[in-house]
């Protein structure tokens, strides 16, 4: 399968600069489950900017209708 990176860049609202998997989205999703974690683009812009992307974190957005 091709990566779209430039496409997935356009929706991609990670705020963590150094990110080395920026646009790379199945490398982003694989390191994020590794460490119990959901990848920035599931979060509103203003949660995503939290760094907090732990499951926990999700489900109470996710619980509060925020997501």
């Amino acid at each position: 399968m091709e990566c779209k990176k430039e496409q997935n860049l356009a929706n991609c609202n990670c705020s963590y600069e150094p990110c080395p998997r920026k646009g790379l989205c199945c490398e982003c999703v694989q390191y994020h489950l590794r460490t119990r974690e959901v990848p920035g683009c599931f979060f509103p812009d203003d949660a995503e900017r939290s760094y907090d992307r732990s499951f926990e974190h999700f489900a109470k957005l996710v619980a509060k209708g925020a997501v």
